[in-house]
C-alpha cells in the first residue's frame, strides 16, 4: 500500500488486516508505561490541515508519536499557502524536506488524489517517496475515519458481516458517510442510509446500500446507528426548515433510541450538536461508543502508518 486515499481502493482482505493491524498495536500498548514503540523511529510523518480538525489531527500525530515517527503539524494558516502557495508547490515542498509520509485534509474532493499524483511522478526531483493519507478532501472520502468506525463496531458486535448499521442525517455534505458505506459493504454489512431527500446526494441510488426517508421504521432492525454531523459550514441554501424541525424527524431522542434492539451501538464521527442530531442522555448512555470511536482512531491511524511506511504485508 502506496497511499491510503479512498476506501473503494480497499478489499476486504486488505481492510481486515489494517484492523487486525491496529488490534495488534493496541494490545502492545497495554500495560505500557511509556507508550512508544520504535516501529517508525527516522521517519518523518506531517499532518497539513487546510481545514479544522480535532479528532483526526490530534489522533494522527499521537499515533505517529507512539510509533516513534517524527511528526510535525502544519497549518494552512499559519504556512506560505496564506501566501498564495498552490497546492502542488506545497506538497512538492513537503516531499522536498524529507516527508515520509503527508497527513492533508482539503476542502477540495479530490485533492489528496493530486498530492499522490504528483509524490508518484516527482519523486526524481524531489528525492522523496512520499506517500499521501487523506485525511478528508471536501465533501469525498475520509478514509481513516470509516476504518476506526469498522473497529469500533467490531469491538462491539463482534463481526460485521451480517449486519445492518443505519447512517442517518446530512449525507449529501458528508465525507464520513460515503466512506462508511462503501467499506461498510465491502466487510459485508447491510448499509441503510436514513436522511430527507435534501439531504441526499445524486447518484446514491448507485452506492452499496439502502435509502430510506423514515428515522423510526428503520430503528427496531438496526444492530448500529450511525448520526451524522449536520455541516452547516457547506450549506449554502436552506435544506431543512429548522434545527428544531431536523430534531423531531431526524434526531436520535431518547424515546428513539429506546426503539433500537437492546445490543445496538449508537457511534458519531463528532463534533456533535447535542440536542438536534442526538440527545445528551443517547450520546453519553451505555450504547453510545462515541468515546470508544475517538479512542479507535489512534490504533487505526498507527495501522495505517505502519502498512505505509514500515512495509507490512498486503
Amino acid at each position: 500500500m502506496k497511499h491510503l486515499l479512498s476506501v473503494t481502493d480497499l478489499d476486504a482482505a486488505t481492510a481486515t488486516g489494517l484492523l487486525d493491524t491496529a488490534d495488534r498495536l493496541k494490545q502492545a500498548l497495554l500495560g505500557r508505561e511509556v507508550r512508544k514503540l520504535p516501529t517508525l523511529r527516522g521517519r518523518t510523518v506531517i499532518t497539513m490541515f487546510y481545514e479544522n480538525s480535532t479528532r483526526t489531527r490530534v489522533s494522527f500525530e499521537i499515533a505517529g508519536k507512539w510509533m516513534s515517527a517524527d511528526t510535525v503539524n502544519v497549518s494552512a494558516s499559519g504556512s506560505s499557502v496564506s501566501k498564495g502557495e498552490s497546492l502542488r508547490d506545497t506538497s512538492l515542498t513537503l516531499s522536498a524536506m524529507g516527508a515520509d509520509c503527508v497527513v492533508v485534509r482539503h476542502p477540495a474532493s479530490g485533492s489528496a488524489h493530486r498530492m499522490a499524483a504528483w509524490a508518484d511522478r516527482d519523486h526524481g526531483m524531489t528525492g522523496t517517496h512520499t506517500s499521501i493519507v487523506n485525511a478528508g478532501d471536501g465533501t469525498h472520502e475520509h478514509p481513516t475515519q470509516a476504518l476506526l468506525d469498522a473497529a469500533t463496531l467490531r469491538d462491539r458486535l463482534g463481526s460485521i458481516a451480517g449486519r445492518r448499521i443505519g447512517i442517518v442525517g446530512d449525507v449529501l455534505h458528508s465525507r464520513v458517510a460515503r466512506s462508511n458505506v462503501f467499506l461498510l459493504a465491502t466487510l459485508g454489512a447491510e448499509v441503510v442510509v436514513i436522511a430527507p431527500p435534501t439531504l441526499q446526494p445524486v447518484g446514491i441510488g448507485q452506492w452499496p446500500c439502502r435509502v430510506s426517508p423514515s428515522l423510526d421504521a428503520e430503528l427496531p432492525a438496526l444492530d448500529a446507528v450511525m448520526m451524522l454531523r449536520v455541516q452547516a459550514e457547506r450549506m449554502h441554501g436552506s435544506f431543512f426548515p429548522s434545527s428544531r424541525e431536523y430534531a423531531i424527524g431526524y434526531g436520535l431522542s431518547e424515546a428513539r433510541a429506546a426503539l433500537l434492539p437492546g445490543h445496538a451501538v449508537v457511534l458519531h464521527p463528532g463534533p456533535m450538536v447535542r440536542g438536534m442530531e442526538i440527545a445528551p442522555s443517547v450520546a453519553d448512555s451505555p450504547a453510545s461508543a462515541v468515546l470508544a470511536q475517538v479512542a479507535n482512531g489512534v490504533h487505526v491511524r498507527m495501522a495505517v502508518l505502519y502498512h505505509l511506511l514500515a512495509g507490512a504485508p498486503e
